[in-house]
């Protein structure tokens, strides 16, 4: 072989080894590229993971922070409704087009008001006392601070003391008002009582010794006239005699009821049956009522009081006699109803006695309770001015209606034990 061929065989084996050699360096920066693209498809796909689980996390935390808060919200809503129904006093909120926003529970049992009643235009719902002083607030956007309304109704709450203040928002816009108001009933049925004891004591001291002066001379022309022998007087002049006699008398019984009304109340307290009370009343004038083509009747429900029970039975035996008188002098049949009803949430026992006579005429009925006023021709004006002295010294009241026969009603309330 010449040198020829073997350079030209060397040249071959070298061009031989440089394309494999570039084959290989070729093959291996292919796998390195590969290498680092799957490195960076694998690094991407991890980011993104991590990127979506911090995204979860964060919803997680954002929809946890929802849940409390809206929890905190609805805890807050219940405590705010719970206080508003726990309340003793009335809340009344009311907005600028008279339409009520709130009104708890105390609230409508002091106005009487249902659920349907108090929607709506407060004007339809309330008495107009109350809703005059709401108008008056929205209108001047000034607060009104303890007033006194009264409300024309004989049951339930009739003194109310109100407080209205005007309602803003934070911003410090006029947009409605809130009315508090207390049940002052009690308190001025109180002092109601605390006048009428007062006044009925200062009567009882300024008469009672006048009383007994009539009493001693009557007395004397009593014990006088009995010692005139009818029988040697001329038949002429014995009719004088028995005139003095019977008028002295009469006088004297007068005398007799108007120091029992004078004489101060000492009250002899144990527990008193009011049902066994206007029972025995009852019994005493039913005979008189059915002779006269009426009857006398008790129902309802009766409680218990701390009384006196002998006090008590004469002044419901006065009322029901004063019904069985009214209804014979209008020459109707005496139909007398005794009929009770006890609120035990307030604690008082409401006894009626209706009858069916004349009724009381409402300009008078301010003055039936007053001393010697009477519309009976042979009436001493007392029957009722004790009834009302022996209620008012057992801490009750007694007032004047009309009775569902048409004739007059006297409606005690005496506080329960």
């Amino acid at each position: 072989m010449t040198l020829g061929s073997h350079v030209y065989a060397l040249l071959g084996l070298t061009a031989l080894v440089a394309g494999l050699v570039a084959i290989l360096v070729f093959a291996m920066l292919r796998f390195a590229a590969a290498a680092r693209a799957t490195h960076q498809q694998s690094h991407g796909s991890s980011e993104m993971a991590l990127l979506s689980s911090a995204l979860e996390q964060a919803v997680a935390r954002l929809k946890a922070q929802e849940r409390a808060t809206a929890a905190r919200a609805e805890a807050s809503e219940h405590l705010s409704g719970e206080i508003i129904a726990s309340i003793t006093a009335g809340l009344l909120v009311v907005g600028m087009n008279r339409e009520i926003r709130i009104l708890n529970p105390a609230g409508r049992r002091m106005l009487e008001l249902d659920d349907l009643a108090a929607l709506g235009d407060y004007h339809r719902a309330l008495a107009e006392p109350l809703s005059q002083m709401i108008d008056r607030c929205l209108a001047t956007g000034a607060p009104i601070l303890r007033s006194t309304v009264t409300l024309p109704r004989s049951r339930g709450a009739t003194y109310l003391g109100v407080t209205v203040s005007p309602l803003t928002d934070t911003g410090g816009a006029f947009h409605g008002a809130i009315c508090l108001f207390s049940d002052l009933t009690a308190v001025a049925n109180l002092e109601e009582q605390l006048r009428l004891k007062d006044s009925l004591a200062a009567v009882g001291e300024l008469t009672a010794g006048i009383a007994h002066e009539f009493r001693n001379g009557l007395a004397t022309i009593q014990g006088y006239s009995k010692l005139i022998d009818l029988r040697t007087l001329p038949e002429a002049y014995r009719p004088y005699v028995e005139g003095i006699r019977a008028e002295t008398e009469s006088l004297n019984e007068v005398v007799n009821n108007f120091l029992n009304f004078a004489r101060p109340a000492q009250l002899t307290l144990s527990r008193v049956d009011l049902r066994a009370i206007c029972d025995r009343a009852a019994d005493e004038v039913r005979a008189e009522a059915r002779s006269l083509g009426g009857d006398v009747d008790v129902r309802g429900q009766f409680g218990a009081i701390e009384g006196d029970e002998v006090l008590l039975r004469q002044a419901f035996s006065n009322l029901l006699r004063n019904a069985v008188e009214a209804c014979a002098g209008a020459s109707v049949a005496p139909v007398v109803v005794v009929e009770s009803m006890v609120d035990a949430e307030r604690q008082y026992s409401s006894i009626s006695v209706n009858d069916s006579g004349p009724g009381i005429d409402p300009t008078q009925r301010d003055q039936i309770f007053r001393p010697f006023y009477t519309s009976k021709r042979n009436g001493t004006g007392l029957g009722l001015a004790l009834v009302q002295k022996i209620i008012v010294f057992h801490n009750g009241r007694i007032a004047v209606g009309t009775s569902p026969q048409g004739g007059a009603s006297l409606q005690v309330t005496l506080p329960l034990v």
